[in-house]
């Protein structure tokens, strides 16, 4: 059965580590134990309890592998599983935590959720070294998913290089308290990168973690 080979493979890889890490195993331990047997003194036979401990403590040792093998068994098919959930996403419409932007041509658009309904909304949009290249106005806004149009431009009204860029919201209320907003990420996965330790998912220009996707839909 499919299980048994995956019991025994298990089992196998523990003796394994055993081995390397303290240089034998369940197996050379007990030829140890049954030559001490062998060639004890039959007149000053070696106490009984200290080959009870000696039996103790490699069942704890061989114990401690196994869980850690089967520990790393269990992260390895976590992980297995992550990257098959990221590659279904291909082709289909995601949102995720975020704060990037893509500007293709033309204009684009900024998503972004405000915790409470803020009387005063201003986004900056940030170049790759972090400078401020334009400010949007979003005037006053309702709690919840909102939005604000991108040009393009940047302060001075030239058109900026298309690319990926970052944003930033603030926010405040009627009474100038500030306003809890988080960016979002909207868009159509094209394809997912697997090479390190937590799948990412291209969206446009975008690059997403896997973890920050927050709901999934299929693309219209």
């Amino acid at each position: 059965m499919i299980t048994d080979a995956t019991s025994a493979a298990t089992t196998a890889s523990a003796a394994a580590a055993m081995k390397q890490a303290t240089g034998m195993n369940k197996d050379d331990f007990l030829k140890l134990f049954v030559t001490q047997l062998q060639n004890q003194d039959p007149l000053n036979p070696q106490d009984g309890t200290q080959f009870i401990s000696q039996l103790a403590q490699l069942t704890q040792v061989e114990q401690a592998y196994n869980t850690n093998t089967n520990l790393q068994n269990l992260l390895n098919q976590g992980s297995n599983a992550g990257t098959m959930a990221a590659v279904s996403l291909i082709g289909k419409q995601v949102v995720a935590s975020g704060s990037q932007v893509e500007l293709t041509s033309g204009s684009s658009t900024i998503n972004y959720n405000l915790g409470k309904s803020a009387q005063s909304v201003t986004v900056s949009v940030l170049d790759a070294s972090g400078k401020v290249v334009k400010t949007i106005n979003g005037g006053a806004q309702n709690s919840g998913g909102n939005t604000v149009t991108w040009d393009g431009t940047d302060n001075s009204g030239a058109q900026l290089t298309p690319g990926t860029y970052s944003f930033s919201v603030s926010a405040n209320d009627a009474a100038g308290t500030a306003v809890t907003a988080t960016g979002i990420v909207r868009g159509k996965v094209s394809g997912v990168d697997m090479s390190g330790s937590t799948p990412v998912l291209s969206v446009g220009g975008l690059k997403i973690n896997l973890t920050d996707v927050t709901s999934v839909s299929e693309a219209a």
